[in-house]
């Protein structure tokens, strides 16, 4: 018959099997969970905030820089009354591109038209541009905070602004550059001279 001495050792041994199963499987997760965040950290799991499209300059998209004069100085922002603007709406919200029109009316645009785009599903804002409209074009995204700027082929120097779905508000105005002040060339832009595979300006379009 077994006594009582030997229930208390059974128990004890069974309670000790209980607690290195359970220190095991929980050292095991520890481990795991240090080697996952190991791999997020050095940016083998997952994207780097670099590589992700929202952070890069431009939001990944190609950009000339602000052309320089023929004695090397930077481009100036020019005076807003001088740039022609034609406002496209992208998003299926009524509306939108009137408000928007409006208000770059207040700060002195000339806003030529305020139409549908050919798409209602844009997500980021784009600014569309022609190589003799640069500075006009940096003019424009100064006064924008999410919008992307981008050249295509047009000679003309109209600027097409089409609004997309995360578009909140213009940038406050304190904060919008001053005419006649050197323009700041977006991070890793191109000599427009280089950007040989431009987009054909048609695609942009309105709705007919």
């Amino acid at each position: 018959m077994t006594g009582p001495f030997d229930e208390r050792e059974a128990r004890r041994q069974y309670v000790r099997r209980r607690q290195t199963i359970v220190f095991g499987i929980v050292s095991t997760v520890l481990v795991a969970v240090l080697i996952i965040a190991m791999l997020f950290y050095t940016h083998v799991l997952g994207h780097s905030a670099g590589s992700s499209p929202a952070a890069q300059p431009n939001y990944g998209v190609q950009a000339p820089c602000a052309p320089k004069d023929q004695d090397g100085n930077a481009s100036k922002y020019v005076d807003n009354a001088s740039v022609s603007v034609r406002l496209l709406n992208g998003t299926k919200f009524t509306g939108f591109a009137k408000a928007v029109g409006d208000a770059l009316e207040n700060r002195n645009f000339n806003v030529t038209a305020i139409q549908t785009y050919n798409r209602q599903d844009v997500e980021r804002t784009t600014i569309y541009f022609g190589k003799g409209a640069i500075p006009q074009a940096y003019t424009v995204g100064s006064n924008f905070t999410d919008a992307i700027l981008e050249m295509d082929d047009r000679q003309d120097k109209l600027i097409d602004v089409v609004l997309g779905a995360t578009f909140n508000d213009l940038q406050e105005q304190k904060k919008v550059p001053v005419s006649g002040g050197n323009i700041s060339s977006i991070k890793g832009c191109v000599p427009a001279d280089k950007m040989t595979k431009l987009p054909k300006a048609g695609q942009h379009d309105p709705v007919q």
